[in-house]
């Protein structure tokens, strides 16, 4: 029996995205990009565990918001934020299974450009045009509002600055460059924040804590 996609080689591999058998290279080559593949494939966790083993540097043209410094203590001291952004993108994605990394960062990077032109003094808000990632772009926006009135709330605390909002944003928009594949199909990144967290899938339906206690 051959390929059902290149209709040449034998077909050797169980597709469980596509329900049959496919060949060994349009298996690599496919893999995240026309086929959709489930997270628990185990031909797609072994080529995820060999890129974790045999890492690329992100290229410097490529990194987000490159001009962009700020210091790590500001990751340290506004963790309980990063894990909620991470949260929201998990509860997201737990209910919208189409979302894949290049989803996630689009709105990441969209929700930290407006806050770039905010700290400019020009508010200007361009949410993605297409839906999934204008859908995950509106609730973490959502989200760092929520955490800034609770935080206004609780005597003790500093409310989150657009500054520190901006610098989170582009923190968690680095790491998932530096965690995805780049496939168009991919979720490593999601996978990753799930390894982070992994209470997510049980809790996706409820709020995360903004605030450590």
């Amino acid at each position: 029996m051959n390929c059902p996609i290149c209709q040449k080689r034998k077909a050797t591999r169980f597709c469980p995205a596509k329900g049959e058998k496919i060949c060994a290279v349009c298996c690599g080559t496919e893999r995240e990009a026309t086929i959709d593949c489930p997270s628990d494939c185990g031909y797609l966790l072994a080529a995820h565990r060999y890129e974790d083993e045999h890492p690329k540097p992100v290229p410097a043209e490529q990194v987000p918001f490159p001009d962009v410094r700020f210091s790590t203590d500001l990751i340290h001291e506004r963790r309980p934020v990063v894990s909620g952004l991470a949260y929201t993108i998990l509860r997201f994605a737990a209910k919208e299974r189409a979302l894949t990394d290049a989803d996630a960062l689009t709105a990441l990077g969209a929700l930290a450009e407006a806050y770039r032109t905010l700290l400019s003094g020009i508010y200007y808000e361009k949410p993605p045009d297409a839906a999934v990632p204008r859908e995950l772009y509106a609730e973490l926006a959502k989200f760092i509002e929520d955490a800034r009135k609770e935080e206004a709330g609780r005597a003790g605390f500093a409310t989150l600055k657009d500054t520190e909002a901006f610098y989170l944003l582009i923190f968690l928009l680095r790491v998932g460059r530096s965690r995805t594949n780049g496939r168009p199909r991919s979720r490593k990144f999601l996978e990753f924040l799930r390894a982070q967290f992994p209470q997510s899938a049980e809790t996706a339906r409820e709020e995360p804590h903004i605030i450590a206690p």
